[in-house]
């Protein structure tokens, strides 16, 4: 159906408006614009509440238990296949802020499978996963639960920087 198709390349679209104006909005602050950086931030969440209703209208957000089995096969494919083939490419061209970027995003999609594969566990059995602290590293996307190290796993940025959820 051509308007489920639509519905999709919509998503696609708005949520990646989200991230450039946020991507932009994180400049415009550097740059002491704080305003144009407030405004940047109010249309990349509009841009956000756009992509979740096309979403939603196409049929894509389910039960948890397959919104869970969705998100571990997507993880899956970023780091067994997405990841290590930019890996390589980026090697291969020696483009070293990508290769970082990539492999430290790899190695977080790893963590992040893993987290989804234990959630669907938890819910496949009718229960909430105990409540502890869950915390971001902002520099390579590791999401850690209690007990959190004082140091990324992953790229040993120190706690004190994470974000807390």
């Amino acid at each position: 159906m051509k308007t489920n198709e639509n519905l999709m390349a919509a998503f696609a679209g708005e949520s990646q408006a989200n991230r450039k104006y946020l991507a932009f909005s994180r400049k415009a602050e550097k740059e002491g614009f704080k305003n144009v950086a407030r405004i940047f931030k109010a249309i990349a969440e509009a841009e956000t509440i756009h992509a979740l209703k096309h979403f939603e209208i196409a049929d894509k957000v389910g039960k948890t238990l397959e919104n869970l089995e969705a998100a571990a096969e997507g993880e899956n494919y970023e780091y067994t296949e997405m990841y290590p083939e930019f890996i390589k490419t980026a090697e291969q061209e020696g483009e070293k802020a990508a290769l970082q970027s990539f492999e430290y995003a790899n190695a977080a999609e790893k963590v992040h499978g893993g987290i989804f594969n234990d959630l669907k566990t938890a819910v496949a059995a009718g229960s909430d996963v105990e409540d502890k602290g869950v915390e971001l590293c902002p520099v390579c996307g590791w999401v850690g639960l209690e007990p959190i190290p004082d140091n990324c796993p992953i790229c040993n940025t120190a706690r004190k920087a994470f974000h807390k959820f």
